[in-house]
């Protein structure tokens, strides 16, 4: 399971969901004049590598049901 290609993408995309969310999550805590500005715009990336994680996960299980 580690060797697949399809995988370790799975593992990177939750990855940067993972680092896009604490990006956003430390704005907040700050306070800070940065928060007010990128809050939006890091939640949209956050939602748009949700999005794309799930997808492949979707993908690698019909894959792996399929025999792939």
């Amino acid at each position: 399971m580690a060797q697949d290609p399809l995988f370790i993408l799975i593992l990177l995309a939750c990855l940067a969901v993972v680092i896009v969310l604490m990006l956003g999550l430390g704005g907040f805590a700050k306070g800070s004049g940065w928060a007010k500005d990128n809050s939006n715009k890091l939640m949209r990336y956050r939602i748009a590598a949700q999005f794309i994680a799930v997808l492949l996960i979707l993908a690698y299980v019909a894959l792996k049901q399929t025999g792939g």
